[in-house]
């Protein structure tokens, strides 16, 4: 038998890569596995807990926070990726929420590292996706003392509504009282403080449209671009 020093070193790096691989294979397997066995589907006791969860419907592990589940509804076919927050009312505990303050509907895909605060009301239609890191709340801070903290002021709630078939660009936020029309495209980075109406393009810090869609016209850019065209020529 060879001793350790006796042992060429292309043979020792290769029996630590083969036991690094290993150990890999095990880990990444081990990890499938909790995904898989960790996810929230319709038949789970965890799906139960929720005001609806409909067929098909999946929440991937890990789940960042669910908070007072029953008062969130999701509809059939609906994907909400892994490290989601989702949360109704104002804490863990909370009894007197309504039914549905949070609604996601059928064939959503809520995109990973996203995030669903309601404590009105946040209806998402069906067939809406969203990109990585979205982030849909309906109450915000408030700033009018300056004694008290800013994280213990707080604005009126306003319930936000996001039409069917619409799309949320990665890193987009849509803040109290906003309201997305159905098949609206919202750009990547910008954030929602009003309302957009439906088959519309907007982008920005606030989001404006930038163009929408006139049946029989088809698209058209928005005045401001259209003043700067005419600018240019």
């Amino acid at each position: 038998m060879l001793h350790r020093e006796q042992i060429p070193d292309t043979m020792r790096t290769r029996w630590r890569r083969g036991r690094l691989n290993l150990a890999g294979d095990v880990v990444r397997w081990a990890w499938d596995r909790a995904q898989h066995v960790g996810a929230i589907g319709p038949t789970s006791r965890k799906a139960q807990a929720f005001g609806h969860f409909g067929d098909g419907s999946v929440i991937c592990f890990p789940a960042e926070t669910i908070v007072n589940e029953y008062a969130i509804s999701i509809g059939m076919g609906t994907v909400i990726a892994p490290y989601v927050a989702l949360s109704a009312g104002w804490g863990p505990g909370q009894m007197d929420l309504p039914d549905g303050l949070v609604t996601i509907g059928d064939r959503c895909l809520i995109g990973r590292g996203s995030s669903i605060i309601g404590h009105a009301s946040i209806v998402i239609g069906d067939d809406v996706w969203t990109g990585k890191d979205v982030h849909i709340t309906d109450m915000n801070h408030g700033y009018e003392d300056l004694d008290l903290p800013i994280g213990r002021q707080h604005q009126p709630a306003g319930p936000i509504s996001i039409g069917s078939g619409s799309w949320l660009g990665h890193g987009s936020s849509v803040l109290p009282g906003s309201t997305i029309g159905a098949h609206c495209v919202i750009g990547a980075g910008s954030v929602v403080t009003g309302d957009i109406p439906d088959n519309s393009v907007a982008v920005g810090v606030p989001a404006r449209v930038i163009r929408h869609f006139e049946p029989g016209e088809g698209w058209i850019p928005s005045a401001p671009v259209l003043r700067l065209a005419t600018a240019r020529t």
